[in-house]
């Protein structure tokens, strides 16, 4: 647990001398505090009861409002640690915490930006990491508060009040057998002030082309050429398409008006075009002449596929409080053309005729033949999506508010297609989807309001809501949810879900799509063959009847800075359930024998791979994990951190006008501040405007006190020049400055207890805490001389009858002398910028503050670790009513087989600059049985095991590099990573042990172990 500070001890004093107005809690040094007003979220306050005062920390603005507490939570000196490039690759690293594993959804998480709903991911998926004070991942029943259901784990992001950055990044790698390279441009810029955010960003990737002949890959018996100076198709099938894409897009924020409480909007577009080219082979002929026979391949014109894709965005989102209520509002619209060509076969027929006529040897050169022709599908989709969502608490329960929120909304959807290899011309699907619902969360005991206290914190969460689609009629959908914490540090949740779900568009409506020459593996026979395979919509599907239960654990440990520990158990049941085409297993093609056909001799010819429903489908899984977080390093002393802070700021300040004295934290132990950001170096430093920053001087506080206490009670004073954090400070959840919070401050500014401290509430001259401190703390056997408390403190601690009470004296009493003492002689550190304890986050000047590890000047690293094992207990799907049960548990597989066990870890190092990132995937071995009769064999998929590293350097922070100026290397880092660390595949036999043909190890994973390097500059 770090060390208290004077600031932290002051805390519980503050708490009274403030009447029920909150004081900051910082873990930085006294001296510390003397910065900028109150720190966001830090806040302590003081509640009345009949014989007890509690004191309780208040949300960090922004914070979900829910009594469901966190799966995971990060502070910025955490999220620092991930060295992540954008919101979008940190999301990628916290897979295993932001999965859900009840099976359901898209899985994509919901996502919140401030507690609040936004216009959609591209709004806010290129921000910087340094942008974000502190990270929520919240369990799925969280989503009901938000109008989605509860099939997605929810991820708040708390934003900086002040932020700056322009971003370069550059990328480049591939796989280390080569054949193939990637390559990414990224370039974005963000300015956040308050509510009003602007953001714009660009990205270029492209990738080259690996054929099979770059990977050695054994090609299916039968399509090899037999005769000499024949090309060899293996060069002309891909395995990875040659492919580029480029985005831009844009996004603003912005107050509706400059009053209280007008509310937020944000507008945002973007435009992203792709092209791709894959190859398919060549055509391949046998030629026969009387017992005679020889494969051919015509010339070296390879069947090509050529993919064009572009994608139209646009949305928005408002949110504005009405009366005690919140409205949220969110439009997310689409349009993507897509055009894809497709080289037809050639006849080659007109070859074995030429053949017969006895004017063309089988071996011989072969006449060059008519083009096929090129066969082309279009499709055009269109979507659009308006959610508004209504949230307040309309009335109160004997054990807490009512939590209610009212959502509706109206989705449309729509899929154009056309395609020249079928005759049915241009086909439409639309789907028009009106939903409305409604959640309610019920407290039902509490502690903290003293109603059936003994059970601790017991909420009830009902939902119900119901779809209009005009393809499908009417669904209906409803949850029940019970969320138990006996103890602060132990959550029990169980909760129910039953709800009806319609078929996607697409999957109604694809076009209809022919590939030849893919290999498939033929289980019936047992062997490998190159096959024709058709993939589109399926117009008669039905719409799927779910019902879950999930149960869950949710355990906090006092061991390192934190850890918590997660268990879940899933129990999914499912009827008419839409599934992508399964792997054609002998059971498969019982059950569905018009997707496949086979010619005389029972060769597998081509398999029609659209979606299909099943009867039903059960399963059921535990899925449990353990996050922990901690420090490494040796704690610097105040004056190691002064030192290095003082030289680093030194050496900072000459480096160019405009950009004040600034100092790292840690002594450049931490990670950077992103450029742009000013870095407070003690008194007279300037941000990176050029203002003042650090202490503030009695003059200033003096003149902020005469403007407040002069304005008339009740009007909003001249706020112009306050500091930034104080002014976060007077804003409510929709980012305005709340006139309840400016009256309270106008009420500690105007007291004598903030006369007496020339403005500067919510602090204590060390000295004066101090002697509170001995006098309380001295000889705790003795009673307390009431004269040595502040008349302030002393009437808080009065009881109903204007005397002390002695239960509220004992409880205050003991919570002072619980605090370590304050630092001999009080003083002040300064250098670089205070941050905030774990959890906090923390803000700043422009910038927002730079992320840092563990207290200022502490000089230590960060460490987490994030392990989760699934278990599967039962999965078992119902082909058809009355047809077979397939145990895919026990080889009866739809696909490759479902593992029984599945490992997830992630977890990481920072320290002195230096990254180490090290994530881990599992999953135990299966097995897919055959039929039983002759040709037809078992196949056993092996366990794997797969490792990513990655290794990043904060260029800045590297003094023998960057030295005390560090001019071009201020705000870089170098990445090195490495996926599949053991270059490790899946390994896939028979019952003889041998390898079929398709699933070649270099065939199902051609790229193996992969490095890329990134270089990324922050201005």
């Amino acid at each position: 647990m770090p060390r208290l500070s004077t600031t932290a001890s002051f805390v519980a004093i503050a708490a009274f001398t403030a009447a029920p107005a909150a004081a900051q809690v910082d873990p930085a040094p006294a001296g510390a505090i003397a910065q900028d007003g109150a720190a966001p979220g830090v806040e302590e306050r003081v509640e009345e009861g009949e014989a007890e005062i509690v004191v309780t920390a208040e949300r960090l603005r922004g914070q979900v409002d829910t009594d469901v507490p966190p799966v995971l939570e990060l502070d910025a000196e955490e999220i620092a640690s991930y060295g992540a490039g954008s919101i979008e690759e940190l999301i990628e690293q916290l897979a295993p915490q932001t999965g859900s594993g009840r099976g359901r959804g898209s899985g994509r998480p919901v996502f919140l930006v401030n507690g609040q709903r936004v216009g959609g991911f591209r709004e806010f998926r290129r921000y910087p990491p340094e942008a974000i004070q502190k990270v929520e991942v919240l369990p799925e029943e969280v989503a009901l508060q938000f109008g989605y259901p509860a099939d997605q784990r929810v991820i708040n992001f708390i934003l900086k009040d002040n932020f700056a950055s322009r971003e370069v990044e550059l990328e480049y790698g591939g796989p280390d057998r080569g054949g193939t390279a990637n390559g990414e441009i990224e370039l974005s810029q963000l300015t956040i002030d308050g509510s009003r955010r602007t953001n714009i960003g660009f990205e270029f990737n492209t990738n080259s082309m690996l054929t099979e002949a770059e990977r050695d890959i054994v090609q299916t018996p039968g399509s090899t050429p037999t005769v000499a100076g024949d090309p060899d198709p293996a060069a002309f099938r891909s395995l990875r398409a040659d492919a580029e894409s480029w985005e831009l897009d844009a996004t603003i924020n912005d107050t509706l008006g400059d009053a209280p409480g007008s509310g937020t909007y944000s507008l945002n577009a973007g435009i992203e075009r792709g092209f791709s080219r894959s190859l398919s082979g060549l055509d391949v002929v046998t030629l026969t002449d009387g017992g005679a026979s020889a494969v051919r391949t015509i010339d070296d014109d390879p069947l090509e596929r050529r993919r064009r894709a572009t994608t139209y965005s646009l949305g928005g989102s408002l949110n504005k409080p009405v009366g005690d209520w919140m409205l949220d509002a969110t439009l997310d619209g689409s349009r993507a053309d897509t055009t894809t060509l497709i080289d037809a076969r050639r006849d080659t027929g007109v070859l074995q005729d030429i053949v017969d006529a006895g004017e063309l040897a089988i071996d011989g050169p072969l006449p060059a033949l008519a083009p096929g022709g090129t066969d082309r599908a279009d499709s055009t989709t269109y979507s659009a999506d308006f959610k508004t969502t209504l949230r307040g608490t309309p009335f109160t329960l004997p054990a807490g508010e009512v939590r209610a929120t009212f959502d509706a909304g109206y989705s449309w959807n729509r899929i154009e297609s056309t395609d020249t290899r079928s005759d049915a011309g241009e086909l439409a699907q639309t789907r028009g989807n009106l939903t409305a619902g409604v959640n309610l969360g019920l407290p039902i005991a509490s502690a903290r309001e003293g109603f059936l206290g003994a059970l601790g914190e017991v909420n009830l969460n009902l939902a119900a809501g119901v779809d209009r689609l005009s393809d499908f009629g009417t669904l209906a959908d409803a949850t029940a949810g019970l969320a138990w914490r006996p103890t602060e540090a132990l959550t029990l949740q169980a909760s129910y879900i039953w709800r009806e779900a319609a078929p996607s568009l697409s999957q109604l409506g694809d076009p209809v799509v022919t590939d030849y020459n893919v290999p498939v593996y033929d289980f019936s026979r047992g062997e490998s063959v190159l096959a024709t395979i058709v993939t589109g919509g399926n117009p008669d599907l039905a719409a799927q009847t779910q019902r879950d239960i999930k149960l869950a654990a949710n355990y906090e440990l006092e061991l390192f800075s934190r850890t918590n520990i997660v268990v879940e158990y899933f129990r999914n049941r499912s009827d008419d359930v839409t599934q992508s085409f399964p792997l054609l297993t002998p059971a498969i093609e019982e059950a569905f024998p018009d997707r496949v056909v086979r010619d005389g001799a029972g060769n597998l010819v081509s398999i029609d791979r659209r979606p299909v429903t099943f009867a039903g489908t059960r399963s059921a899984r535990l899925r449990y994990g353990i996050n922990m977080f901690g420090r490494v390093g040796k704690e610097a002393t105040d004056g190691e951190s002064d030192r290095r802070s003082g030289a680093r700021a030194g050496g900072r300040a000459r480096a160019g006008a405009g950009e004040g004295a600034q100092s790292p934290a840690n002594g450049g132990e931490g990670p950077p501040a992103p450029a742009g950001t000013a870095r407070q170096a003690g008194p007279g430093a300037q941000d990176g405007r050029g203002r003042a920053r650090g202490r503030f001087d009695p003059a200033r506080m003096a003149e902020l006190r005469e403007r407040f206490c002069a304005a008339p009670e009740g009007e909003v004073p001249d706020l112009s020049g306050l500091p930034e954090r104080m002014l976060a400070r007077l804003k409510g959840a929709d980012g305005q400055v709340d006139p309840a919070r400016v009256a309270m401050l106008r009420e500690r500014f105007c007291s004598e207890e903030g006369a007496a401290a020339g403005g500067q509430f919510g602090r204590m001259d060390p000295e004066r805490f101090a002697a509170l401190r001995r006098a309380l703390c001295a000889d705790p056997a003795a009673p307390v001389d009431l004269d040595a408390l502040p008349e302030r403190v002393r009437a808080r601690l009065a009881g109903a009858d204007g005397q002390v009470d002695p239960a509220r004296l004992a409880a205050f009493r003991e919570r002072i002398c619980a605090m370590p003492a304050p630092p001999a002689g009080g003083e002040a550190r300064q250098g670089g910028e205070g941050t905030q304890g774990a959890g906090r986050g923390g803000s700043g000047g422009r910038g927002g503050g730079a992320s840092r590890f563990g207290r200022r000047g502490d000089g230590q690293g960060r460490w987490n670790l994030g392990l989760y094992h699934s278990i599967e207990f039962e999965n078992e799907v119902l082909v058809a009513p009355g047809g077979p049960v397939l145990d895919q548990l026990d080889g009866q597989a739809i696909g490759s087989g479902i593992p029984r066990h599945k490992i997830e870890l992630e977890g990481g190092l920072f320290y002195k600059g230096l990254g180490l990132r090290l994530s881990g995937d599992y999953q135990s071995a299966t097995r897919i049985d055959g039929t039983g009769l002759p040709g037809s064999q078992d196949l056993f998929f092996d366990h794997i095991a797969t490792f990513d590293l990655r290794a990043f350097v904060n260029l800045e922070q590297q003094e023998w590099l960057a030295g005390d100026t560090p001019g071009f290397w201020k705000g870089a880092r170098l990445s090195l990573r490495v996926d599949n660390l053991f270059d490790a595949r899946q390994r896939v036999t028979d019952a003889s042990g041998a390898v079929p043909v398709s699933y070649q190890p270099l065939l199902t994973d051609p790229l193996g172990r992969t490095f890329e390097i990134e270089f990324r500059k922050l201005f």
